[in-house]
């Protein structure tokens, strides 16, 4: 084993000598992350867009609640779970169509921590939110539009649940 490995060995070693972390995956998805979020900045440089000195409010809540409802989408919702069970196990629903995966421990670092990745809607929301900011300034009208419906479906499904919760108050009053 050439000296650098026996580094990387002893360093994991260190970090959690306990528990397996896919360090190496990590840094995959790290230099993934910082690759997509380069390619967007060379495509607002190569397009001339104007870059905003400070985004407005207004977009920034929009871009905030859209991101929430995209992560949780994609991480959580029982539709998308075909994008995500090459990296995860379905565990059990949780309410309100989403359910509960693992990340699957065979396999690569790499794919391991593409599984933690796109089963947790904060580690997503990164990503989601780079991807929105960028669409902000490379195509704004659409990018709004997209924005405004998944923010009208969070306050929908927040409408719901409230919905839900009063008639179960209802029906718990009628049996007294």
């Amino acid at each position: 084993m050439s000296e650098l490995r026996q580094k990387v060995a002893r360093l994991r070693q260190a970090y959690a000598p306990h528990e397996h972390r896919p360090l190496g995956g990590y840094l995959a998805a790290m230099g993934t992350y910082a690759a997509v979020t380069g390619a967007i900045a060379g495509l607002v440089k190569a397009t001339g867009r104007p870059v905003p000195e400070r985004p407005a409010t207004s977009d920034v809540v929009l871009l905030a609640i859209a991101t929430h409802k995209l992560s949780r989408l994609l991480s959580k919702d029982a539709v998308t779970s075909p994008l995500r069970a090459p990296f995860t196990r379905y565990d059990r629903p949780i309410g309100s169509g989403e359910v509960m995966e693992q990340v699957r421990d065979s396999g690569s670092s790499t794919r391991h921590a593409i599984g933690e990745l796109l089963s947790c809607p904060f580690c997503l929301a990164v990503w989601v939110a780079t991807g929105f900011t960028g669409a902000l300034v490379l195509t704004p009208r659409l990018t709004r539009l997209v924005a405004t419906a998944l923010t009208a479906v969070t306050a929908s499904d927040f409408l719901q649940m409230a919905y839900a919760m009063a008639q179960r108050g209802a029906e718990g009053d009628h049996r007294k």
